[in-house]
C-alpha cells in the first residue's frame, strides 16, 4: 500500500521544466491513490482558479469545499457562481461555520476579528474545515513556496498534523507570474479584486490591498502580527 513514508520512492518523475505537467502528475497520482477520499479546499483566489481548471482535467466531478465564513467579499461569491456555471459537474460545497456572524457576536462580542482574529479564524475557518476533514484521508491546497517564508518548505505531499491526514500541494514550484500566465492563456474567470491591488483575498474585514509589492499577503490582517488563518500551521 502506498503511504506517506514511501511516497518519495514511488512518486512519478516530475518534469520540473514544465510546471503544468508537474502539477497534473501530482493530481493524477493523488486522485488515483485517494480516489473519493480526497477533497480540494479552495479559497477561490487565482491559485484556486488555476487548480480548479487542472483538477477538472483529471476528475470532472471532483469535490471542492469553500469555507464560507459569511464575511467574504461580494466579488468572491460572484466568482463562485461563475465557476459553478463553467464547471457544472464539479461538486462545490460552501461550508459554513458552527455560528452565524450574529451568533458569534452574541457569544463573543461584535467584530471579534478586530479583538481576537485568531479566535475568529478558528471559529469560522478551522472548525468547519476540521469537520470536513474528519472523514477525508487527504486534501488539496494551492500553497506555493513563493507566497511567504512560512510556506517555503512546503512539499508536494505533507503530513498534516492539524487535520490528521495528508495535504497535497501541486503548485509549490509555481511563481505568481506562472499562475497568471496560465490563467490568461486559458481565459479563466478570476476575482476582479485581483485587478484592484488584492493579490491575496480573504474575509472582507481582514483583507486590504497589499501594502508591500514584494509580499502578496501584506494586505491580510494588516496592523497585526497575524500572517496565517490557522489552516496551514
Amino acid at each position: 500500500m502506498l503511504t506517506f513514508e514511501n511516497w518519495t520512492e514511488t512518486a512519478p518523475e516530475f518534469e520540473n521544466d514544465d510546471k503544468t505537467v508537474e502539477a497534473l502528475n501530482v493530481l493524477k497520482w493523488a486522485y488515483s491513490h485517494y480516489q473519493d477520499d480526497l477533497v480540494y479546499a479552495c479559497s477561490f483566489g487565482i491559485e484556486g482558479i488555476v487548480l480548479i481548471e487542472l483538477i477538472s482535467k483529471i476528475k470532472k466531478d471532483a469535490r471542492i469545499v469553500f469555507l464560507d465564513t459569511e464575511l467574504h467579499f461580494k466579488e468572491t461569491y460572484d466568482l463562485i457562481d461563475r465557476v459553478k456555471a463553467r464547471y457544472p459537474d464539479l461538486n462545490i460545497l460552501l461550508k459554513k461555520p458552527p455560528l452565524t456572524v450574529a451568533e458569534q457576536a452574541a457569544k463573543h462580542g461584535d467584530e471579534l476579528w478586530k479583538r481576537d482574529p485568531n479566535e475568529c479564524c478558528r471559529i469560522r475557518k478551522v472548525l468547519p474545515l476540521r469537520e470536513v476533514m474528519s472523514s477525508e484521508k487527504a486534501w488539496i491546497s494551492g500553497l506555493r513556496r513563493e507566497q511567504s517564508p512560512s510556506r517555503k518548505n512546503t512539499q508536494f505531499l505533507n503530513r498534516d498534523d492539524k487535520f490528521e491526514n495528508v495535504k497535497i500541494c501541486p503548485l509549490i514550484h509555481w511563481t505568481w507570474k506562472d499562475v497568471w500566465r496560465y490563467a490568461h492563456k486559458n481565459d479563466l474567470d478570476y476575482n476582479v479584486l485581483h485587478d484592484q491591488g488584492y493579490p491575496s483575498i480573504g474575509c472582507k474585514p481582514c483583507t486590504q490591498p497589499a501594502i508591500d509589492v514584494n509580499d502578496a499577503r501584506s494586505g491580510r490582517w494588516n496592523g497585526s502580527q497575524k500572517t496565517e488563518c490557522g489552516l496551514h500551521g
